[in-house]
């Protein structure tokens, strides 16, 4: 168990079910933190919790099936998250999915609705639900986990690239409501991007052996990085992109 600044923090990771999920919460275990993670999919989360637990003996790990799409279930859990541990110190955001299109004019609107849902809504619903919990907490951080095709959109990405822009403004929003509240002393709290290129994880890797992945980050090195986060001061972390890829 750590005894770092995750030791004995309470930490919500949303989107816990997929290859990321399962790294974070086992990096965050390590580290001492209690860990509370959420999937719209039951079964893949009660995997990733089930090996954290497993591979940290005595670590706590939770899961909580949540439809982060419902504005009020987002709050419920949040709450219910400050009231059994006390304390809520981070939001990790991990919820994530891919549509995209050959070219620019084959782009299919429906990819726009349903990556709205899923990059834009989960991260203004896990924001306002999380904000004051985060605020409250001495080491509180909300990270956004995007994609360097939202500084510089292709052809094919667009309604991708223009979801992940739009969930990078809105956090960017939330980190200046923490510069403000921080005052001439600075922010005690932070919200800040994490920038990865894709991910990469190792059943990828298995099933393309020749695949180079070029500028991949590993789901591994994410958790690392992500883990990295609570070492930072919050005035270091507000309203700042981290960039584990090359900027474009």
């Amino acid at each position: 168990m750590g005894n770092g600044a995750l030791n004995g923090a309470v930490i919500a990771v949303a989107g816990a079910g997929g290859p990321a999920g399962h790294a974070v919460l086992l990096r965050l275990a390590e580290a001492g933190a209690t860990v509370v993670g959420s999937d719209a999919h039951p079964e893949r989360l009660a995997e990733a919790v089930d090996a954290a637990r497993y591979a940290h003996g005595g670590a706590t790990v939770v899961g909580d099936t949540v439809d982060l799409l419902d504005p009020q279930a987002t709050r419920d859990w949040a709450a219910h998250i400050e009231k059994d541990f006390g304390r809520v110190d981070g939001l990790v955001h991990l919820v994530g999915g891919w549509r995209g299109s050959a070219t620019f004019t084959e782009t299919d609107l429906a990819d726009w609705d349903l990556l709205e849902k899923l990059l834009i809504r989960t991260v203004q619903h896990t924001s306002l639900a999380f904000y004051d919990g985060l605020e409250r907490s001495d080491r509180g951080r909300y990270l956004l986990i995007s994609a360097a095709g939202a500084s510089k959109p292709t052809a094919g990405n667009a309604a991708y690239s223009a979801s992940k822009a739009a969930a990078e403004a809105w956090t960017l929003a939330m980190a200046d409501g923490y510069r403000k509240a921080g005052g001439a002393d600075g922010p005690t709290s932070a919200a800040a991007i994490m920038v990865v290129k894709a991910l990469v994880h190792d059943a990828m890797r298995a099933e393309r052996p020749n695949a180079k992945f070029a500028g991949f980050t590993d789901v591994k090195d994410l958790a690392e990085a992500i883990a990295g986060v609570w070492d930072k001061p919050a005035a270091e972390v507000n309203g700042n992109r981290l960039w584990l890829t090359e900027k474009p």
